[in-house]
């Protein structure tokens, strides 16, 4: 076995880089943000695991450049971790012994498709759900896909051995992969297929890099969806196996328990700049709450009778659809927490209500559960403990992980996956399969430096896990008295509570960083919106430091907002590091960007952002419209800065058409200064709010009610942001606003004479409905 590399040696360093240039990343405090995956542990846990800060991160793009890893790896001992969506808890991508974490994200390609024979060959860094839109296109759709599918990968599912959506039908994920290409420990590549599969399956990295899999797929066709609520777990249950019984054609069937359908009615609700986007939100039941999703051409006719002969009730339709639109927001409910203690357990579908009599029996702090069927008879129950990670009782209460496995075993399930934290109990995981695996890495890996420790467990971890099995009913008696009242966040160490609070709720599980414009520029974890909140965690725990390197990071953020579309846990994710953005600039005096500074200047100077003459900024209004604006009047077009010095056609467009509506409106002509959304962001607020002011007491003066932009930012600012502002401030703020399409669309029969084709239809959606 290889020993521990916490650090490279310079001529190593120097080797690495020459080998994969700006693809390997050396930076000390960028290595940290690789030292974990999506759990956290307990202070007693980490301390017993140590530091698993790796030496380096190398972002494998292809299936040389993982032979070419290997082969230094192998050359110089050193550890090497495979890491894909680090969306598993089980400690499978948490570098023990240090060395060089194997970052294979970039490895995200479809390499062919075939509707014919339904297959499709990938590369196993893809996001289960980028795959699906590209099988879409192709009118193909995933057998089974997993319930993180936002995040995680195809290889990942294969090394973690998944069950998810579709499991009813089709399985385990393995069972829908035919040939599997991997980069074994000493640099060779080896296709697997058939039983030899059996080889890789929830290794977790300790088998080599896979490079491509080949997957089964199916034709895409619509599905449709039943929810139904059961007074308790013998009723859903039986409802299930006259299911099974009878043979009713179903994809999916997946369910809540009582106390994670009504946590989810409490969670906090969807925010758009404080305003609340999904106020339709239907209210679950407090019950068993199962939904069965099945392909629309199927006959199910016999699901209502299973459903109501079990002693269900059919479930609105309402609450189906929004089921089936957030089955991969699992963690929702997380807000409520902050922290989570998790036990993921297998047990047999015919043992399953004994199990949650069990589990309400003997643990007295709260468990969410939510549940999967798979095809083979067995029940995929994610439990979650609600709790907090910064509590003394964590530690203790942790424990009571262990009794919800025992309850499991009792019953003949088991722990669902191994990796580090179960490598004690890799015998009940993989069965007879693990001779044949342990073969495999003694033949090709004989340096031990693949994933080292992820199979064997730590030592000391391993006599804590069995101790704690041996010891249950001590550890669940002092886990019962562990839990906690209300977590409550205060300001501290230059963070605000609010995003405190954000920090600790965040599941880490990733689905923000795909889709990040700033992670995907700069292609390192620490970019990306879950490496912000580990930064805050960090730091909060005096692990970090919140400098003028950090600060830029928060700033580098685009305001896309895409991280907030994703967040299962739908976190107010980019108001957050708006308000650090505040913070740290406006009252920590900490350094913007040098443009901002410069647009800053400007703004002040001349009441722009690019630096023009401030009295040439209405120099853009045609000369006709100029006649025909008034100096007071109830509307007011304005055109904000980009229109007025650099697209003036759009001001010019706008005006023209607002005159042709027969529109009677002003501006603020010279007068007009930037709406301020560029020190918003800067974090430069106290020039926002001296724009702010200027600009809405110069409407004021004009006698405005409503103003008109073009600019969606403008829109934006004046709609939304300005009246909040206003609350803040004590200022008096009566304006409305609108786009200009908004206007026009009102205007329609003054328009329509005037138009030189005909308009069949119109339709014109509202700029805060596109927002929301």
């Amino acid at each position: 076995m290889t020993d521990r590399v916490p650090e490279l040696s310079a001529a190593q360093k120097t080797e690495l880089s020459e080998i994969f240039g700006k693809h390997v990343n050396l930076d000390k405090r960028e290595r940290h943000y690789y030292n974990h995956d999506i759990g956290a542990l307990p202070p007693l846990v980490k301390k017993v695991i140590g530091n698993t800060d790796p030496a380096a991160v190398v972002k494998v793009r292809s299936e040389g450049d993982s032979v070419k890893l290997l082969e230094f790896a192998n050359r110089h001992r050193i550890p090497v971790v495979p890491r894909a969506g680090a969306s598993s808890g089980y400690g499978g991508v948490i570098p023990t012994k240090g060395g060089i974490v194997a970052d294979v994200t970039l490895l995200n390609g479809v390499l062919s498709i075939d509707p014919e024979t339904e297959t499709a060959v990938v590369q196993s860094g893809i996001i289960w759900e980028k795959l699906e839109r590209k099988l879409n296109e192709k009118g193909l759709s995933l057998r089974a896909i997993p319930s993180s599918a936002p995040s995680s990968t195809v290889g990942g599912w294969l090394m973690q051995s998944g069950a998810g959506y579709g499991s009813y039908e089709f399985g385990w994920g393995h069972e829908s992969m035919e040939n599997v290409r991997i980069v074994l420990p000493n640099g060779k590549m080896k296709e697997f297929s058939g039983p030899e599969l059996s080889k890789l399956i929830g290794t977790m990295g300790t088998t080599g890099i896979i490079t491509e899999v080949t997957l089964k797929v199916q034709k895409q066709e619509e599905r449709n969806a039943v929810s139904a609520s059961f007074p308790n777990a013998a009723a859903l249950r039986k409802a299930v196996e006259t299911i099974r019984e009878k043979k009713v054609p179903l994809w999916s069937i997946s369910f809540l328990n009582p106390e994670w359908a009504d946590m989810k009615n409490k969670a906090p609700r969807k925010l758009h700049y404080g305003e609340v986007v999904d106020k339709d939100r239907p209210v679950l039941p407090k019950a068993y709450v199962c939904t069965f999703m099945y392909p629309a051409s199927r006959d199910v006719s016999g699901l209502t009778e299973a459903i109501e002969n079990a002693g269900g009730t059919a479930l609105p339709e309402e609450i189906s659809k929004h089921e089936t639109e957030e089955w991969f927001k699992s963690m929702k409910v997380k807000r409520l927490g902050p922290s989570f203690i998790p036990a993921e357990i297998l047990v047999p579908l015919d043992k399953m209500d004994r199990v949650f009599e069990e589990i309400k029996k003997r643990i007295k702090l709260q468990v969410l559960t939510e549940g999967m069927v798979i095809g083979d008879g067995n029940v995929v129950l994610l439990c979650f403990i609600p709790h907090s990670e910064r509590s003394v009782l964590f530690n203790t209460a942790f424990a009571l992980s262990l009794s919800i496995l025992k309850i499991a075993e009792e019953n003949g399930g088991r722990v669902y996956s191994s990796g580090l934290f179960f490598a004690s109990k890799k015998k009940d995981v993989f069965g007879d399969r693990l001779a044949e695996i342990e073969a495999l890495r003694k033949e090709f890996d004989p340096n031990g430096i693949m994933n080292p420790e992820t199979l064997e467990g730590k030592g000391l971890l391993n006599t804590a896990v069995s101790m704690g099995a041996s010891f249950e009913p001590l550890g669940r008696i002092v886990g019962n008295m562990s839990g906690i009242g209300k977590t409550t966040f205060k300001e501290e160490k230059e963070i605000p509570a609010e995003v405190a609070e954000l920090a600790y709720s965040c599941s880490q599980c990733g689905y923000c960083v795909s889709e990040c414009d700033q992670y995907y520029g700069r292609g390192w974890e620490s970019q990306s919106p879950r490496g912000k909140w580990f930064f805050i965690k960090e730091y909060l725990a005096g692990r970090e430091k919140l400098d003028q390197r950090q600060t830029n990071t928060f700033l580098a953020c685009t305001t896309c907002q895409m991280c907030d579309a994703r967040c299962e846990l739908d976190m107010p994710i980019e108001h957050a590091w708006m308000t650090m953005r505040g913070k740290l600039v406006d009252e920590e005096e900490k350094m913007t960007f040098p443009p901002f500074e410069i647009m800053a200047a400007s703004l002040l100077k001349e009441r722009n952002i690019w630096a023009n003459y401030r009295k040439d900024r209405d120099k853009w209004i045609p000369d006709d419209i100029r006649a025909k604006m008034k100096d007071e009047a109830e509307y007011a077009y304005f055109a904000g800065c980009t229109a007025s010095f650099v697209e003036k056609d759009v001001a010019v467009g706008a005006v023209r058409m607002l005159d042709d509506a027969g529109v009677e409106f002003t501006g603020l002509f010279d007068r007009e200064a930037c709406c301020g959304i560029p020190m918003l962001v800067a974090g430069k607020w106290d020039v926002f709010e001296k724009i702010m002011r200027m600009n809405v007491y110069n409407m004021k003066k004009r006698g405005v009610k409503t103003v008109i932009t073009s600019c969606p930012a403008c829109w934006l600012m004046w709609h939304t942001v300005y009246p909040q502002w206003a609350e803040k401030l004590g200022i008096e703020y009566v304006l409305e606003t609108k786009h200009y399409s908004e206007v026009l669309v009102e205007r329609l029969d003054v328009l329509k004479t005037q138009f030189q084709n005909p308009v069949i239809k119109v339709s014109v959606t509202p700029l805060h409905k596109i927002y929301n």
